[in-house]
């Protein structure tokens, strides 16, 4: 089967390498003008003019980056299988519509309001009450596009510093930490669930994930398990998806979710019997889906900006490095390190190793360090 993907970042190098096992050949479709894919066949079209040479070379579709035009895979939607659908892409690129989708399928979100002008935002915050959270509608994400209001007075300042013309204006939780859910569907209506993972994000960007989450409860799990199945049953979803949720003293409130592969799924490599990426390879390929069970305990540690001492890493035997191959720059995402052991306390001391290697590497603040487990 040739598989076609739209964007040819590190997600998709990882479906790639992921495929070729199961015989998968893969061609990608780049509108940015720079590629880091490295695998597989690229082509390059910024301007949208050869398309039908991607479609040539392709028997279905799928996408490992949700901020490309809705048009183009509703196009390809006419002529090729798309996995996820169109519709699934159209709802994460708008804020309002996925927050939307949420309340009518019963998922808990924060109190929200949208504003389309500096005094829409302070009317937004009087309402909700400071401190809230404004985000741009669209075009947002690893901490891009969003602003904290301490006070409605803030509301000029955060208006003209995120530059949108329409904002998401959120009511801040009050959270205990943050976890994510990642689940993936057939084209049979089969879901398999992968265990929850608590993340730490540090300056908008997630550095760490702990997999499965330590001291969570089956009720909470269950819970999600429940909303993530009614985001997959009600798109007639196909693929992974993951949806990131917020823990607080009143059970799980969903932030927001993504059609994709995700960043705080990479533990699946060496963690799960069946990694995200196989199994989103197997969903759109029509496969049978894999078990999603975790081997033992994991971690995935992000490498941003710099790739630090990769040798002293590959000298720790708990730790598995996945290089990108990027090149270094600010913020920019060019690998990952899964570190597995038998019990938090190795896994919490395994990770503190790993990321003395890694310059930026925040210190370690999660539930593993804040309480025994």
């Amino acid at each position: 089967m040739r598989i076609g993907v739209l964007g040819a970042g590190q997600l998709g190098r990882m479906l790639a390498l992921a495929g070729y096992p199961l015989a998968k050949t893969f061609t990608f479709y780049d509108m940015s003008g720079n590629p880091s894919a490295g695998v597989g066949e690229v082509i390059i079209d910024k301007e949208g003019s050869n398309l039908d040479e991607f479609l040539a070379r392709v028997d279905v579709v799928t996408y490992e980056f949700e901020h490309l035009p809705v048009a183009i895979a509703e196009r390809i939607a006419e002529s090729k299988p798309v996995h996820p659908v169109p519709r699934a892409l159209q709802v994460c690129q708008n804020r309002e519509a996925e927050k939307t989708l949420f309340g009518n399928l019963g998922i808990p979100t924060p109190q929200w309001r949208m504003a389309d002008s500096a005094d829409a935002l302070r009317q937004a915050a009087e309402r909700l009450g400071c401190p809230v959270v404004a985000k741009s509608n669209t075009e947002g994400y690893d901490g891009k596009g969003q602003a904290v209001l301490r006070s409605p007075e803030d509301a000029e300042q955060a208006w003209n510093a995120i530059g949108h013309d329409r904002l998401m204006v959120e009511k801040f939780v009050e959270f205990t930490r943050e976890v994510s859910i990642i689940a993936v569907r057939g084209t049979d209506g089969d879901v398999a669930f992968y265990p929850i993972a608590e993340n730490v994000h540090h300056e908008g960007i997630l550095r760490y994930s702990i997999a499965p989450a330590p001291s969570l409860s089956r009720e909470l799990e269950e819970k999600a398990d429940g909303y993530i199945r009614a985001l997959l049953n009600e798109l007639d979803y196909v693929g992974v998806l993951a949806l990131e949720l917020f823990e607080t003293a009143d059970g799980l409130v969903a932030n927001e979710m993504a059609p994709r592969v995700h960043n705080s799924g990479h533990w699946t490599m060496e963690g799960a019997m069946t990694s995200q990426f196989e199994n989103h390879i197997r969903a759109v390929a029509g496969h049978p889906l894999g078990n999603t069970a975790a081997r033992g305990l994991s971690c995935m540690v992000n490498i941003i900006g710099e790739h630090g001492e990769i040798n002293r890493i590959l000298e720790l035997p708990y730790a598995h490095l996945h290089l990108y191959a990027k090149e270094e720059r600010p913020g920019r995402k060019l690998g990952h390190v899964n570190v597995l052991a038998d019990s938090y306390e190795e896994l919490k001391w395994r990770v503190r190793n790993v990321a003395q290697f890694l310059p930026g590497s925040p210190e370690l603040d999660c539930s593993l360090t804040r309480s025994a487990v």
